[in-house]
């Protein structure tokens, strides 16, 4: 009755956590900055309808947003890309779908970090592709080592992400070069998920397309700017690689919301304290909880960036029992095998929220 490519995917794991949440709850498994979108960028939306700026774009986005990010990739990531080689898509979640459908074929291999963010599970698998987990290292990164263990004859595709989702951490620029290299070697596409490249705490952002152009660079305004609901990402890489996904984007897609496109354009081009406002405040908060964890003996590797923590929980039930005591967090196993034995902890929430919430781990974990 129903594709075997949908029911061989299931419901996210983390959505479930939020079902039987009373209203109460303290929310620390949503993935999504709890600060506004900045005024200069809702004024921008807001003079797009005035305009009338309200019909279909160029299927590949708005020319000044597509130069924009052109030149963005250019100051901050160390690589050349053209506006024909730009698809602004909705969300990264948008590009992410065209990259896998645009490379894997049924029974290609697509190797993820493992945990990784369970995006990249559903749709190796709605792409016909097989999951093929690389284990992370102790620290909780990609090694070079483990993925070149991994590799096979059918290994078509890479991803990255850094910093990530769930873990915190963030690639050092030796291992990026080195998985460059790997993936060159191999006539393996690497798939660099980037979302969070503003929000760093120790380290820092490097893209693997500044060492090798078999990259799909995939990027967002959701984190950076607040912009989650807005649904504006974007995808750079080579034109071989646009034109098979210009092809999935206008058949599901046609364009990103033109009033967002806007918005974006303000945001990428207007000023940057914003950001920088919004990543002092996840410091201060990522540090609050590392304390609140220590004090409770639970280990975790400290995050370097994003605004996750994955720390170490073997009682497989403890999502649950902090659910029942009135704390949303999401079981690691959420993110893959390895993942079980940790929890994901999103600290995109307030102060008192994160206070008030290690109170209650403390209770129920200490």
């Amino acid at each position: 009755m129903f594709s075997e490519r949908v029911k061989s995917i299931d419901i996210s794991g983390i959505r479930k956590m939020f079902e039987g949440a009373g209203p109460d709850a303290v929310n620390l498994g949503l993935g999504q900055p709890d600060f506004d979108t900045p005024g200069h960028i809702k004024k921008a939306a807001i003079s797009a309808i005035n305009e009338g700026f309200t019909g279909y774009t160029p299927n590949t986005g708005i020319p000044e947003l597509r130069e924009a990010l052109c030149e963005k990739f250019r100051k901050e990531n160390n690589f050349a890309i053209t506006p024909g080689e730009v698809i602004v898509t909705s969300g990264a979640s948008e590009a992410l779908h065209l990259a896998m459908q645009a490379l894997v074929d049924k029974g290609d291999e697509v190797l993820v970090p493992d945990p990784c963010f369970l995006s990249y599970l559903a749709l190796t698998k709605m792409a016909g592709g097989k999951v093929v987990g690389v284990p992370l290292s102790k620290e909780l990164t990609l090694s070079p080592d483990a993925v070149n263990e991994s590799i096979t004859t059918k290994t078509r595709v890479l991803i990255i992400n850094s910093p990530s989702n769930p873990t915190g951490t963030v690639q050092k620029k030796n291992d990026i070069k080195a998985l460059a290299e790997i993936a060159d070697d191999n006539n393996i596409t690497i798939v660099s998920d980037e979302v969070y490249e503003h929000f760093i705490y120790e380290g820092e952002h490097v893209s693997p397309a500044g060492f090798s152009d078999n990259v799909i660079t995939i990027n967002a305004v959701s984190k950076t700017y607040a912009m989650t609901g807005w649904r504006i990402g974007y995808v750079a890489a080579r034109k071989e690689h646009t034109e098979q996904m210009l092809k999935v984007h206008q058949y599901i897609q046609a364009c990103a919301c033109s009033i967002s496109q806007k918005a974006a354009l303000a945001a990428i081009k207007g000023p940057q304290d914003c950001v920088s406002l919004m990543r002092e405040s996840f410091r201060q908060r990522r540090d609050l909880l590392m304390e609140g964890l220590r004090r409770m003996g639970i280990k975790c590797i400290k995050p370097e960036g994003a605004f996750y923590a994955f720390p170490e929980v073997e009682d497989e039930d403890a999502p649950q029992k902090l659910l029942a005591r009135g704390v949303i967090v999401v079981p690691g196993a959420a993110f893959g095998e390895h993942g079980r034995g940790h929890i994901r902890i999103s600290y995109a929430t307030s102060e008192e929220n994160l206070k008030k919430a290690l109170e209650i781990m403390e209770n129920v974990l200490g």
